[in-house]
Order: structure tokens, then C-alpha cells, then sequence
């Protein structure tokens, strides 16, 4: 069932985090977090990296550690939680516990809505790794088309002014600038910021680049946070590590309201 809670003003309130990695010792140690990012927000945005290794261990001891949240969770996979091999038991579970895990997928806040993927690697503008030669780049290459395609069903779903783009992978390197330029083709690719120049957004957000950027744009200037847990405890040291974005609330709609998660259609 979803989470709900009762609105409180005018402007709908996100709370996003990645990169959470949650293992078995993390049991007792993410509530006070939780509790906090959900104090600020009327819902909390997890992008990817869920689990450390992927088990369904792992996904039981964050599923506990969310149940003390009242909010809508919203959430994608990162490369950690396939890990095991077992991707769709860890949704399986997480989903148990309330927690909306999209792939491709579209859902409704508050008239906000929320497209996510977890998009994959493979470059960026002119280094973005192109579908020539070997069978085994060009499967890796089609991963990344595949991911990119996911996205943009999602965001093509979204009818509603007020929107936002929930990944793992970057979709620009401006948000990995930071991280060894080795490993850039491994933290994102630019096939995801396709579909964004297509689709607009307000706001993106995803992790996976522990040493990169807080925040960059894409080129048609929309904001993208990188929101992974180890940069922001880092760069932001003395405050909680998730990252607050407020949107307004859509016109119309009553402030007393319960916030909850609909499908987007």
C-alpha cells in the first residue's frame, strides 16, 4: 500500500538520496536518516545502489529500516543491486515494504510526476562508445540504448507540467567531474540526455559518482543533482546527507490532501 502523509504548504517537497549500499550491519543505522530526510519532504527519491551486493538479505534489512517511513518512496536499481543476480527479488521485497521501484516506469506525486530508469554506461559527447566491431561492444552499447529508451517511455507517459527524471547513471559529465577521467565512460552516458532534451524536465537526480559534481546542467539547462550518499556527506559536511528540492504544488489541489503514489498513465 502506499505511504501517505498529510501536505503542509504550498510547494511539494523531495527528499533524494543514492548510493545508500545498504548491507546486513546497516540494520538500525539508516533509520535516523530516513527520519530525518522525511521530517524536511513529503516524499523520498532513492537513486540506485539500494543494496550493497544485491541479495535479497540486504534488500530485507533496507526494507526494515524504511518502515518507519510515512512518506512515498520512490526508487530505481543501480549496477550494486544486480550484483547477485537477483534484481527482481530485491524490487520484489522492496516493493513489499512500499517502495515504488521504477524501470522504464512512470508514477504521480502530488501532480508531480516522476520518470525513472536506471540508465548503464558508455561515454559521454564525443567518447561515447559507438556500436562498431566486437559483438560484445555492440551488446554493450545496445544496454545503454535499451536504458535510454526506458527513460524516454517514462517521460513520454507524463502529461503534467511538473516533472522530474530519477536515474543511477549520469546522463552528463558535468556531475562526474571529480572522479578519474578513466572511469568517466563507466559513470554515465550522454544517450541518456537524449530523451531529456525531448521530454523536459524540471529537475534530474542520480548517484553513482561518489567523487563527482553536487550539480551540473544539461544543454538545454536543466538542473542535475548528483545525489550520491558518499559525495554529499563529503562536500556537505555538518548537514544530512540528501538532497532537498521543492516544486510547487499543482494548481488546484488542496494542501490538506494525503500525498501518495499513483501510476502515471
Amino acid at each position: 500500500m502506499p505511504k501517505t502523509r498529510t501536505a503542509s504548504s504550498a510547494r511539494v517537497r523531495f527528499a533524494a538520496v543514492g548510493d545508500l549500499h545498504a548491507t546486513r550491519d546497516s540494520a538500525g543505522h539508516l533509520r535516523g536518516f530516513f527520519a530525518e530526510a522525511t521530517e524536511h519532504a513529503d516524499a523520498l527519491l532513492l537513486c540506485g545502489d539500494l543494496t550493497d551486493y544485491g541479495t535479497a538479505e540486504e534488500a530485507h534489512v533496507l526494507a526494515d529500516e524504511l518502515a518507519m517511513v510515512k512518506v512515498p518512496v520512490v526508487a530505481v536499481m543501480g549496477n550494486h543491486d544486480f550484483e547477485s543476480g537477483m534484481p527482481e527479488k530485491v524490487c520484489e521485497i522492496l516493493a513489499h515494504a512500499g517502495v515504488r521501484v521504477l524501470d522504464g516506469e512512470a508514477c504521480e506525486i502530488e501532480g508531480v510526476g516522476i520518470a525513472g530508469a536506471k540508465g548503464f554506461a558508455g561515454g559521454f559527447g564525443r567518447g561515447s562508445l559507438g556500436a562498431w566491431g566486437e559483438p560484445a561492444i555492440k551488446l554493450f552499447v545496445k544496454e545503454a540504448q535499451n536504458e535510454a529508451m526506458k527513460l524516454e517511455s517514462a517521460l513520454a507517459k507524463l502529461r503534467m507540467p511538473r516533472k522530474i527524471a530519477l536515474l543511477h547513471y549520469s546522463p552528463i559529465a558535468g556531475t562526474i567531474a571529480g572522479e578519474p577521467p578513466e572511469i568517466y565512460p563507466f559513470l554515465g552516458s550522454s544517450r541518456l540526455e537524449e530523451p531529456l532534451l525531448r521530454y523536459p524536465v524540471d529537475a534530474v537526480f542520480h548517484g553513482h559518482a561518489h567523487r563527482g559534481t553536487l550539480e551540473a546542467r544539461t544543454i538545454n539547462g536543466v538542473p542535475v543533482f548528483n545525489v550520491a550518499r558518499p559525495l554529499l556527506q563529503r562536500t556537505r559536511p555538518g548537514h544530512a546527507p540528501f538532497r532537498l528540492y521543492e516544486l510547487p504544488r499543482q494548481a488546484g489541489d488542496p494542501a490538506d490532501q494525503p500525498l501518495a503514489v499513483h501510476a502515471a498513465s
